[in-house]
């Protein structure tokens, strides 16, 4: 089919479509000249689609309120101005929906290299998974250590520290490799203006919140405080969080936890993030309590 019978056949399906004239000429502008609305291909690289704002993009056509539409979604990473082709939604938006969920299995079920837990000197262990689908499945083996890790993690610690600070890959490694080589130094930093200081930093592989309570029996800390990738969304695969308590013990209630969520360069930077760690570590100390009874002291 010719440039002229395709735009023929395509101004008469329009034409029963009731588009105002403007729109109708938008529509046979971009399928008759598609390099008109497509990025140009350079050496076989494509755009990185994830790489855009999703609160700076409006993709509906001929907005009301443009102005108020961009104020709205700058609120929000949420999905929303995406518009549709019919009754799906536009081709961008599909394939960015499809590359965020990629993103975020990746996460799930990738491993923090091993490159970097060299070259932040942790204590590495692992709690009794001995694989990845056995951690997804089974919650209450990401709890525990065996008499192997607990002797690693007795041998590397100094016995009743004022803090000991532990990693865990959690539910997204990438949460890991994206902030804690920020987040640990601006914690020791932190601490440091208060007197405080920390020695060695023990990772976790397939870890559960709850490690940090026998990591506490151990190892006797005043505060243990967990920094654990957390179950990845749609919106980043790279937010961590710090569960913090004051002398932790297995099976105490959630309550007794403090928790910092939300720490990602699109949340809460990591750097900003460590700081406030640190002055709550201190809190903690000065008050001896955590979680709901911290709140309630203060």
């Amino acid at each position: 089919m010719n440039e002229k019978d395709l735009k023929q056949m395509i101004e008469e399906i329009l034409a029963g479509m009731n588009l105002e004239q403007g729109q109708s000429e938008e529509v046979i502008s971009k399928v008759v000249n598609p390099s008109e609305c497509h990025s140009v291909v350079e050496e076989g690289i494509l755009d990185d689609i994830t790489e855009i704002d999703l609160r700076k993009q409006l993709l509906v056509p001929h907005p009301h309120d443009k102005e108020g539409y961009l104020k709205m979604k700058s609120y929000t990473p949420s999905r929303i101005g995406v518009w549709r082709a019919g009754n799906r939604y536009l081709t961008q938006t599909s394939l960015r929906f499809r590359a965020d969920h990629a993103a975020a299995q990746d996460a799930v079920f990738s491993d923090v290299s091993e490159e970097l837990i060299k070259e932040m000197n942790f204590i590495p262990v692992q709690t009794i998974c001995q694989s990845k689908d056995e951690y997804l499945t089974r919650p209450d083996h990401g709890r525990v250590f065996d008499g192997e890790n607990i002797k690693i993690i007795e041998k590397h610690n100094t016995p009743r520290a004022k803090v000991q600070l532990v990693v865990g890959d959690g539910l997204s490694s990438a949460a890991i490799e994206a902030n804690i080589r920020e987040v640990i130094p601006a914690i020791k930093q932190g601490l440091k203006v208060y007197g405080l200081d920390f020695n060695e930093v023990i990772f976790v592989k397939y870890c559960r919140v709850p490690s940090m309570d026998q990591i506490g029996e151990i190892t006797d800390a005043e505060v243990v405080c967990l920094l654990v990738g957390e179950r990845p969304g749609l919106v980043t695969a790279e937010s961590m969080s710090a569960y913090v308590a004051y002398k932790p013990t297995v099976g105490m209630p959630e309550a007794h936890r403090t928790v910092i969520s939300n720490i990602h360069k699109g949340g809460t930077p990591a750097v900003e993030a460590g700081a406030y760690i640190a002055e709550l570590i201190k809190n903690m100390l000065d008050k001896k309590k955590s979680g709901i009874e911290l709140k309630e002291a203060e």
